[in-house]
């Protein structure tokens, strides 16, 4: 845990955007390693939800092009999200943290113009959770 606070965060923000890896592992190498866990709570947290903001702002910039290039996400893929993201609106973004789905979700928020804030807090309070729920988990095995 060389970078600390500072890797975990960085490594939260990059598992949310292009880099393929879950950041739950630095997460709980960070309690492992001794590191306040509701502190690795908010930095994993202020991290992985800037990363999927950023998600967000470039399927709100809409070019297909480039969603397929750095997201690996094709553009049938996210047309499949239309009916769930007019169905449910702008708080679908609150599973922005589910593996495999969840850059998807955060890409289509933007693509299909969900409002900003709306993506914002509900993502951020999906984000929070999942880590939290990580932590106590992770709390039966660090005595």
């Amino acid at each position: 845990m060389e970078l600390g606070y500072l890797g975990l965060f960085l490594a939260s923000f990059l598992a949310a955007t292009v880099v393929p890896f879950s950041s739950e592992a630095i997460f709980t190498g960070c309690l492992f390693a001794g590191m306040d866990p509701w502190t690795c709570v908010w930095v994993a947290t202020l991290g992985n939800w800037l990363g999927g903001m950023t998600s967000y702002y470039v399927g709100l910039l809409g070019k297909i092009e480039w969603i397929e290039k750095y997201f690996h996400i094709k553009k049938e893929k996210l047309e499949s999200y239309t009916v769930r993201i007019q169905k449910y609106g702008d708080w679908f973004a609150f599973f922005s943290f589910v593996p495999f789905i969840g850059d998807v979700i955060a890409v289509a928020t933007g693509f299909f113009r969900c409002k900003w804030w709306k993506v914002a807090i509900s993502m951020l309070i999906g984000k929070f959770a999942r880590y939290v729920i990580w932590m106590y988990f992770n709390g039966l095995f660090i005595k």
